[in-house]
């Protein structure tokens, strides 16, 4: 595919990976960027173990669980971010979800994408003659 991008970053000491098709930040090499997932897009496992073909593993600490009826928010704390889950009521119930457990969030890097690019002043970015 000739417009996608990959692009791999560290989330409080967490490699993690974005594959988006035509990329129209400026991003490069040591730029600071906040990304974005939707919750529908955070899955969660407990007790895990194993390989899975998902790109971005990251070890989170649930802070709070909103069960409703047939979903459930869980919210938690994971690569120095507050991120939020948004599951079946029947997973969480599986689970046991409860403030405090530990938990791994799996994102496949197409979910992800740059909200925002920081300039941090170590370089200023390619720019590619239009």
């Amino acid at each position: 595919m000739e417009n996608l991008t990959v692009v791999s970053f560290d989330a409080s000491g967490e490699r993690m990976l974005m594959a988006g098709l035509e990329l129209n930040l400026p991003v490069w090499e040591e730029c600071g960027v906040t990304v974005g997932v939707k919750a529908t897009h955070v899955a969660l496992a407990k007790s895990f173990s194993g390989k899975i073909s998902t790109s971005n593993r990251l070890e989170g600490v649930v802070d709070a669980v909103d069960r409703g009826r047939l979903l459930c928010s869980v919210k938690l704390r994971a690569a120095g971010a507050l991120v939020e889950s948004i599951i079946t009521a029947e997973s969480a119930d599986e689970m046991a979800l409860r403030p405090g457990d530990r938990v791994t969030l799996l994102i496949e890097a197409s979910d992800l994408s740059i909200v925002e690019v920081h300039d941090r002043g170590d370089r200023e970015p390619e720019r590619s003659a239009e």
